[in-house]
């Protein structure tokens, strides 16, 4: 007989995550120095989808830092390029898992039940840190924006990647996380190709956002100079051989 499925209840985990929380606070004290511009463009609650540029495997835990609420997160199950420690976190935070290449429906509806709750869904659209430039979005993150209702925030993240290599030389670096003005909701119409179309400008102009609140040279798909436009062409191609688990 199958048993009834169990309601899913936003926040969750709030134990171990308010221990978390504490633990990224300080941190980020001791290791750098942290500029966070824009807060005033945070609500105070749901439903959101808070987005931001994936340069770094910390990026998740700048998300945290900078913002008040309970966060979920949607995220991919395989880092291939990950060190094993930071692979530990999104267990203990205890995100949503999605496969590359795959529909990940039980991903999906747990992350459309927090939303419909007022929750609050951090996800990084490029699906992947391995470039340091933005790249085009792949399309979960306007799916769940047009499916919702649910407005977007974007935010952008400079300067994780320093922070190992200045503590190595003795000093700290700097960090600056960057808040945008809330945008949305977004609604398409039709199915299939049609609703594809739509759903990939709503990723573009998701991306477009993030871009705003970065420097041009790394605006990647979306700067201003064709140059960096140019150089940019590649990055948004996943750089290890394609398998469900990765």
């Amino acid at each position: 007989m199958d048993l009834p499925e169990t309601p899913l209840r936003y926040p969750r985990r709030q134990t171990i995550r308010g221990a978390l929380r504490g633990l990224i606070r300080a941190a980020f004290a001791l290791m750098a120095d942290v500029e966070i511009e824009g807060r005033e463009n945070l609500p105070q609650n749901g439903p959101l989808i808070v987005v931001g540029n994936h340069f770094s495997f910390i990026d998740p835990v700048a998300m945290i830092h900078a913002t008040p609420w309970p966060l979920e997160f949607l995220a991919g199950v395989r880092m291939p390029n990950a060190p094993p420690a930071v692979r530990i976190f999104p267990r203990l935070w205890g995100v949503f898992p999605v496969h590359r290449g795959a529909v990940s429906r039980a991903a999906l509806r747990s992350t459309e039940a927090i939303l419909r709750q007022g929750g609050v869904l951090g996800i990084f659209p490029e699906a992947g840190n391995w470039a340091s430039v933005l790249r085009p979005a792949r399309p979960g993150t306007a799916y769940l924006a047009t499916k919702t209702g649910a407005p977007v925030v974007p935010m952008a993240f400079t300067g994780l990647n320093d922070i190992f290599p200045a503590l190595r030389q003795g000093r700290r670096a700097q960090v600056r996380i960057r808040i945008g003005e809330l945008f949305g909701p977004f609604q398409v119409e039709g199915r299939g190709q049609r609703r594809r179309e739509q759903l990939d400008i709503i990723g573009h102009e998701i991306m477009r956002q993030i871009a705003r609140l970065l420097p041009d040279r790394l605006r990647g798909h979306y700067a201003e100079d064709p140059a960096i436009r140019a150089a940019a062409q590649g990055t948004e191609v996943y750089p290890w051989a394609y398998s469900p688990d990765t």
